[in-house]
């Protein structure tokens, strides 16, 4: 019967993306559960560096240069504006594609603390996170299990659909007291009807990040007409690594320029002069969101770069100011392309960062539902898997319209092209097997094809 076939297909699905996705999800859980917390953990790591100065403090271009000499070889990348006078002075130094930032003391000049930036561990979490620490590759990974989280949690769904005139027992609250067989059955379901949304919403913020649907997301933008101004989300490890370096090249070239023509070496492992004491000066009056960062110049002519880096992108702000302190102009996020103030909200309550603590505890109240989630469906298989299978437990009865979910996921596979590589794959891979190996049907839990009288 066509209607059950289909049916039978959308439970295939779900259980291959359940097969796939449970741990990658539990990890992207905890991983990200973690990160939520980022403005605490980070406030009760680096405390040691607030209320050190007590007195008349330095020039932010003495206070870089400490920094910058603390790292040989370095040249100064961002100074990053304290948020008290009385705090350390954070000082982004570097060579190449590496960072390392620096604590400096602002009244003694003294450095209190250095750590490369990739190494912070909050920064460690990030790619954990998004990457599982294999930078594109761990990336690709990453992005085609969200993918197939979505088509996990949208065959859920529809599986889930109430039918015969279901009470709201075992929809939208478990009923506890039914036995284990039902009390995993109601936890597995009531818990995907309340996260789903909200996971779904999760998911679709934290593609931008990913690497290849990223590059597509940038290519359809590119020839669309929509991109406008610099992207303001990670594009992965290896695309803010060439960033960075293409950045140090070229303000080691600009610090070239203002080298003496006799050539002292040391020149060149000097931040750019004195004009960032005007620069931050200017700066300080922007009233920016905290932190703010200030970038030397990369090539003849170019201003220095403020950038407020927020955790609440929203409130990001960022200006051009030139070398005499001129205010060059400044550039807003209500200024932005639309979509980039999309993705910008999106990023920031993926991230948690836009409602404050409310918006950290409702993701993390997503994160909970999602590891009870897979914790259900790992308990709900087990039990009920057939004797000597891998396959899926037995279906309900088929429900109508199964047809148009499939459709759906197949519209899916257009807009994100990892997930149709690794559906079809799938596909390909399960007609393989059937054809090949019946024992393999047979313990994947595939029906035997029928032979016609």
């Amino acid at each position: 019967m066509r209607t059950e076939r289909w049916y039978r297909a959308v439970w295939r699905w779900h259980f291959y993306a359940g097969l796939f996705c449970v741990p990658f999800v539990l990890w992207l859980s905890v991983t990200g559960g973690i990160y939520l917390f980022k403005p605490q953990i980070e406030a009760a790591l680096y405390a040691p560096y607030r209320n050190v100065a007590t007195g008349p403090t330095l020039s932010p271009d003495a206070v870089a240069a400490r920094a910058v000499a603390a790292v040989p070889g370095s040249v100064l990348h961002k100074y990053v504006l304290p948020e008290s006078p009385a705090d350390a002075v954070q000082v982004l130094v570097g060579k190449g594609a590496e960072d390392v930032r620096v604590w400096v003391n602002p009244q003694s000049g003294a450095v209190l603390h250095a750590v490369p930036e990739e190494e912070r561990l909050m920064r460690v979490v990030f790619r954990l996170h998004g990457e599982l620490l294999a930078g594109e590759r761990g990336s690709a990974l990453v992005e085609a299990a969200a993918c197939w989280t979505i088509v996990m949690l949208l065959t859920g769904l529809f599986l889930w659909w109430p039918r015969g005139g279901a009470r709201l027992a075992g929809v939208l609250y478990p009923r506890l007291r039914r036995g284990r067989a039902t009390f995993w059955r109601d936890i597995h379901a009531v818990t995907g009807l309340w996260v789903s949304l909200g996971a779904l919403f999760l998911i679709a913020s934290g593609l931008p990040w990913a690497s290849a649907w990223g590059d597509y997301f940038r290519e359809v933008r590119a020839v669309t007409g929509t991109t406008y101004g610099p992207q303001d989300w990670s594009a992965g490890a290896s695309a803010d690594a060439a960033d960075r370096a293409r950045a140090d090249a070229g303000m080691r070239a600009m610090m070239s320029d203002h080298a003496e023509h006799g050539g002292m070496a040391m020149m060149h492992m000097a931040p750019a002069p004195a004009a960032l004491d005007v620069v931050v000066s200017t700066a300080e009056t922007l009233g920016f969101a905290a932190p703010v960062e200030v970038s030397p110049p990369t090539a003849h002519g170019a201003p220095w770069q403020v950038r407020s880096q927020a955790e609440n992108r929203p409130r990001r702000d960022s200006a051009e100011i030139a070398a005499d302190g001129t205010l060059v102009g400044v550039r807003r996020f209500a200024d932005n392309h639309w979509i980039d103030r999309a993705v910008g909200y999106g990023v920031a309550i993926h991230e948690g960062a836009w409602a404050a603590l409310a918006n950290q505890l409702v993701n993390l109240a997503v994160l909970v539902g999602l590891v009870l989630l897979c914790v259900s469906s790992v308990v709900q298989w087990w039990r009920r898997r057939p004797t000597g299978q891998l396959g899926a437990p037995a279906s309900l009865a088929p429900l109508r319209h199964s047809w148009a979910l499939v459709a759906l996921v197949l519209a899916l596979a257009l807009a994100m092209p990892l997930f149709g590589l690794s559906l079809a794959l799938a596909v390909a891979v399960e007609v393989m097997l059937k054809r090949l190996s019946p024992a393999i049907r047979r313990w994947m839990g595939w029906r035997e094809p029928r032979v016609a009288a």
